[in-house]
């Protein structure tokens, strides 16, 4: 299955997104299947959300080149910033889990949260 151009071309996106790669025939009602020419070539299962949320602060991991937990304060409060527009806080824990990987409490992230709503309505226009 790996020698077909479309898995190779779709392989690091399913990676990415913590996705499983299976064979057509393997897929369920919710599973997407790839098509090249007419011809079903792969099946993905996409991750719950929550599982998304887990590859999500893997990859910011591998990106930082470090544990969440071991960044400064300000690249913690930008980890938050970026969690939040790719909506990680609207998963079931998302916070507690976000906390947990920056080894910080809850609150924390909640102040973070609030400093970056009131930082937006800074920068809002102005009404007449």
């Amino acid at each position: 299955m790996s020698e077909h151009p479309l898995v190779a071309a779709v392989k690091p996106l399913v990676d990415a997104m913590g996705a499983e790669v299976l064979v057509p025939a393997q897929a369920e009602a919710d599973d997407v299947v790839l098509s090249w020419e007419g011809e079903d070539v792969i099946a993905v299962r996409l991750p719950q959300l929550s599982d998304s949320l887990d590859h999500i602060l893997a990859a910011m991991e591998r990106r930082h080149g470090m544990p969440l937990a071991e960044l400064d304060r300000k690249s913690k409060q930008e980890v938050v910033r970026l969690l939040e527009a790719r909506g990680a806080f609207s998963v079931r824990h998302g916070v507690e889990t976000v906390a947990g990987a920056l080894g910080v409490s809850r609150f924390t992230v909640y102040n973070y949260l609030n400093r970056e709503t009131a930082l937006n309505r800074e920068k809002a226009p102005k009404g007449d």
